[in-house]
């Protein structure tokens, strides 16, 4: 199948385009943008890969689903569009920052300045109905992310993945601790950011763990 991706991905994910399951998908998601108002825009359904060639991953962090409000997805697990306000999420992700590396709030909460340092901001599903939270769970991207998941930890090394929430953590079983750096913490929502997320210093351990590994730390 042809899947309009950043040609590095594509070579790497070329075999999953071309099974069974993924043809299933694609025509799930075609009929559900013909008939529904679905999130992100189709064209930027894959920006995460588009956003963070293969070459480039240093970081990996998995969220779940995108973001069902109006103009809040952009095809990058927690980011939003310039100008739209932080979600709560999101916001204690830049509030741990601010206590681990004392950096200052951003103004925008859109992470393409993280992806164009080689983090790939992956959802597990990568569409959703508007308003209505998990709608396209179950029809086969699961399928697909973890496979992405699978194939970047067997393809490289020293990679960071962070994985928040019991959701992800869930992915670790397909990455070798010896090769990467695996961080685990609860999720940053409001439900149980303050139960472990802040105060967990991810975003210092990965640089440290990049830069001990000749890697360049990311500006978070």
């Amino acid at each position: 199948m042809e899947v309009k991706i950043e040609s590095s991905w594509k070579a790497l994910l070329q075999d999953e385009f071309d099974k069974e399951y993924f043809a299933k998908l694609t025509d799930f998601v075609r009929n559900e943008y013909r008939l529904k108002s679905i999130f992100p825009p189709a064209s930027l359904i894959f920006n995460a890969f588009d956003q963070c060639p293969f070459d480039n991953v240093k970081v990996i962090i998995l969220g779940q689903d995108p973001y069902h409000g109006d103009s809040q997805a952009h095809g990058l697990c927690f980011s939003v569009n310039d100008g739209i306000a932080f979600p709560p999420s999101l916001l204690n992700i830049f509030k741990e920052i601010n206590r681990d590396l004392g950096l200052q709030l951003p103004v925008s909460g859109n992470l393409i300045r993280w992806a164009n340092q080689g983090v790939l901001l992956l959802n597990a599903t990568l569409t959703v109905e508007a308003h209505v939270a998990g709608s396209h769970q179950g029809h086969g991207w699961e399928t697909f992310t973890d496979a992405v998941i699978q194939k970047i930890a067997a393809n490289k090394e020293h990679l960071v993945f962070m994985l928040w929430g019991s959701y992800a953590q869930k992915k670790a079983e397909f990455i070798d601790a010896k090769r990467h750096l695996i961080l685990k913490s609860v999720h940053p929502s409001p439900l149980s950011a303050y139960r472990g997320f802040i105060g967990n210093n991810h975003f210092s351990l990965a640089n440290k763990y990049l830069i001990d590994n000749g890697l360049k730390a990311i500006n978070w």
